[in-house]
């Protein structure tokens, strides 16, 4: 089946019987930025996890293994990169902090960063520099030029610069991120790209922007739609790092002639490096079911670009259309061709608009005054503007009283 975006753009959307669980059709899920609904089919792969389990008990795990190897596989496609650079994790916090346990802080006490990463990096770094480690936070805005500054503060001091190639608060895409990596090549520093909100919704090519020797994470909670426990970390080639965080997968291939006499801790190759240990396999199998899904139904980066840049267009126009005092909502400015895959409108009450929302029957989400509205591939076009006329009578009930004009009683009298 090839799925074309006007085909997307009908009611009902052809894709939405697919994601009748979620029940798609009947919901205005704004959310997809967030937390895109699960296809059908991961239900499947859900049940065959624990079918297999029942069925093979501990030979489950050679099973479980070729799934992995499978998710991994569509991991290194949707990077055009070469297999056998992933490694997998629950999350990207389990997988960033191995990365930061490997690097040689102690002789580098320097992490560059920008004030606008998420959480997950953000709180982390605040941590560690509790514990004396240099943090030194770039300014996000403007994304023109961040890569030139954060460039410029990358030197023989420091330990790894992490960025993320999409803001996650408002969409923007960072632009010539190459830049920094071919700064950190020429000082020896370790750059993790964070594309979270970039992989699959907007194509990202490791070769063509000049990323080849970095470290990306990113995982398949958002636009991926594979739900929870499904990460991954992106492993540059000839990279020999020891994380200190390490789990026991990261020497499975050596364990099978037993533990081996090695005065220090053995690691596998390259990917395997960065291996955790036992996990729940069930992840896996829905990640995989869902990606042989997007496969089937041809739903590749490409497409679902197109896709979402028109569904995104569309908000943005329906939103102007509102003709709201700039106080009360604007659309966030940038270039649309650097606009990823939600539209961001700020607001003084992005959190109360939230909410009103949500009793219209309208799911979003806000972070601090950003309002954030992510539509999703299996949304028709009558669902998109259902969302912003509810959003319309939200910001009309919200604004301003006009100001009533005081008259005196000898003004009064005068106009009589």
């Amino acid at each position: 089946m090839s799925l074309t975006p006007a085909d997307l753009a009908a009611s009902p959307n052809p894709l939405a019987r697919r994601y009748s669980r979620f029940r798609v059709a009947e919901r205005l899920l704004l959310t997809g930025h967030s937390h895109q609904a699960w296809p059908d089919v991961s239900a499947d792969g859900q049940a065959r996890a624990w079918h297999d389990a029942a069925d093979l008990v501990d030979d489950k795990w050679a099973v479980a293994l070729e799934i992995a190897t499978a998710v991994s596989s569509h991991w290194s496609t949707l990077l055009n990169d070469t297999p056998g650079r992933i490694a997998l994790g629950q999350n990207t916090h389990e997988l960033v902090t191995r990365l930061l346990s490997a690097l040689p802080l102690g002789s580098r006490p320097v992490l560059v960063t920008t004030d606008g990463e998420f959480h997950t990096i953000r709180r982390q770094l605040d941590r560690l520099a509790e514990e004396g480690l240099e943090i030194v936070r770039v300014a996000a805005r403007p994304v023109e030029t961040l890569a030139g500054r954060l460039a410029g503060h990358v030197s023989d001091r420091a330990a790894a610069v992490l960025v993320s190639s999409v803001l996650y608060d408002t969409a923007e895409i960072v632009p010539g991120l190459d830049v920094v990596a071919q700064a950190c090549d020429r000082h020896g520093v370790t750059l993790l790209v964070d594309a979270y909100h970039h992989v699959n919704v907007v194509p990202f090519d490791v070769r063509s922007m000049g990323l080849d020797s970095a470290f990306v994470t990113g995982g398949g909670y958002k636009y991926c739609q594979l739900g929870e426990g499904n990460a991954f970390l992106r492993v540059p080639p000839g990279r020999r790092l020891r994380p200190v965080l390490t789990g026991w997968f990261a020497e499975f291939s050596t364990l099978a002639g037993g533990r081996g006499t090695s005065a220090s801790v053995a690691y596998g190759d390259d990917a395997a490096r960065f291996a955790g240990a036992t996990y729940d396999p069930a992840a896996h199998y829905r990640a995989a079911a869902v990606q042989a899904f997007h496969r089937e139904q041809g739903l590749d980066p490409s497409l679902l670009r197109e896709v979402s840049r028109r569904q995104v267009g569309l908000l943005k126009r329906l939103v102007e259309a509102l003709d709201a005092p700039a106080s009360l909502l604007r659309v966030a400015q940038m270039p649309d061709e650097r606009r990823a895959g939600f539209l961001a409108l700020r607001s003084p009450t992005a959190a109360e608009l939230v909410r009103e929302l949500k009793t219209r029957g309208v799911r979003a989400d806000a972070r601090g005054d950003v309002l954030r509205l992510g539509p999703a591939p299996y949304l028709s076009d009558r669902q998109l503007h259902e969302a912003i006329e509810a959003l319309g009578e939200v910001v009309d009930a919200a604004r301003p009283e006009p100001r009533a004009t005081s008259v005196s009683p000898a003004s009064s009298a005068r106009r009589g």
